[in-house]
């Protein structure tokens, strides 16, 4: 402690000043909130909301609003510095959400320890617990995803987005019967949402049941303005599926009069064509595909199928080649390449 009064008066003068220059200085820098990020954001669009922040440090609105804006911009570290700090000044569940999004892609263990900890805070969120459930999906704890979308069901039975997630889950596990029955769930909550209807039509064509016909032909009826394609490619799925070939290329031709840009539909008339010895067909088909989009590996890999079953080996060996090298996961091309270059 400075005891001020006991100081000559010159002295008495100097300190006094000095004292409230200290005192000035330390106000001054109670609302300067340092950052790793500063350069970033002192420029715009983040200088005018840096500016309020340094004014009023302890507003967590601020810190949200330019976390929401810097994530916008693809500036994810910054973003969830801000959205980190939004959460220490105001349990809120836009803030935890956000800390959520910016673990998930990169650092989903981080995004697990912290959604268990905010759901302390928050228990009865329904977006945490969710998130939490996607989050133990990527990192493949599928049975921890569950029971967690088991616990938000009991309380939220008519909630389909988490119907689907069990029911991705499920699948994941082999377990086709009871993927199904969940999806079913869902679609009976939400019956006019076209791409549940069509999930759910496209697993009962890959488990061989004709409601896929059924749910098929309703969506066609329901297509007034004919927009749909995906209903032709389902039901040709379910015909090739039970070995009824003629009417699963009749259904895939549609689908293409439909919409020409359904690679899939392509590959699948082709495999067909294959399966039954007309390469020089089915050549056609995957060259047409292959037109259409160049960079679509499945269309090299099939071409190069025709190829060797027509001995042209070295014209089928480049196009496994290309294949893979459009997608070098696709361990079957490289396979095939390989045996072919021997």
């Amino acid at each position: 402690m400075i005891i001020i009064n006991s100081l000559p008066d010159r002295l008495r003068r100097h300190s006094l000043s000095t004292l409230i220059l200290f005192v000035l200085l330390v106000a001054c820098n109670s609302g300067n909130v340092s950052s790793p990020f500063d350069d970033i954001l002192s420029q715009p669009p983040y200088a005018s909301l840096s500016d309020s922040i340094r004014r009023q440090p302890k507003n967590d609105e601020l810190y949200f609003r330019r976390a929401v804006l810097l994530n916008k911009n693809n500036l994810p570290e910054p973003a969830l510095a801000d959205f980190q700090k939004a959460w220490s000044l105001s349990k809120q569940e836009k803030y935890a959400f956000g800390v959520t999004n910016a673990w998930m892609e990169k650092k989903p263990d981080s995004a697990v320890i912290f959604l268990n900890d905010a759901l302390k805070e928050l228990p009865e969120s329904y977006l945490l617990r969710l998130s939490l459930a996607r989050a133990y999906d990527v990192l493949n704890r599928t049975e921890d995803a569950l029971n967690t979308c088991a616990d938000i069901l009991q309380a939220l039975p008519d909630q389909p987005e988490v119907w689907i997630l069990q029911s991705a889950l499920l699948q994941k596990k082999g377990d086709t019967k009871n993927a199904i029955i969940s999806l079913e769930k869902a679609y009976a909550i939400a019956p006019f949402h076209p791409k549940l209807a069509f999930d759910l039509a496209y697993k009962y064509a890959e488990d061989r049941n004709a409601k896929a016909l059924v749910l098929c032909d309703l969506i066609i009826q329901k297509d007034s303005l004919k927009v749909f394609a995906e209903p032709y490619y389902i039901k040709g799925i379910y015909y090739s599926n039970i070995n009824d070939k003629a009417n699963a290329i009749r259904l895939f031709d549609e689908t293409i009069r439909r919409d020409y840009n359904n690679l899939n539909a392509y590959i699948e008339k082709g495999k067909i064509l294959v399966a039954q010895k007309k390469n020089t067909d089915a050549l056609k088909v995957f060259q047409l595909a292959n037109t259409i989009k160049p960079a679509f590996p499945d269309a090299w890999y099939w071409m190069g199928v025709c190829q060797e079953a027509m001995r042209q080996k070295e014209e089928a060996r480049l196009n496994y080649e290309k294949a893979y090298g459009l997608d070098k996961t696709f361990t079957e091309a490289k396979e095939a390449a390989d045996r072919l270059a021997k």
